[in-house]
């Protein structure tokens, strides 16, 4: 991955955490947010794996879904 690429994908990435809601919720706890990263992977290891990630892309899913639509009606 190149620079910029790499660049702006960290970029996006702290954006969802911003947008998440987490870090007003941590309180900017950069300790607290990477323990919670850290159960996050763990959680993605075990067995249900694959139950898990559907679940949470579901939820990501319709929150983006929610958001656009909510955008849309602010500007009509």
């Amino acid at each position: 991955m190149k620079r910029r690429e790499r660049t702006r994908h960290l970029i996006e990435l702290g954006g969802l955490v911003v947008k998440s809601g987490l870090v007003e919720l941590a309180n900017d706890d950069r300790a607290l947010l990477y323990g919670a990263f850290l159960q996050l992977a763990y959680q993605l290891q075990n067995e249900t794996r694959e139950q898990t990630a559907t679940l949470w892309r579901r939820s990501g899913s319709r929150a983006f879904k929610a958001e656009k639509e909510a955008a849309e009606q602010k500007v009509r």
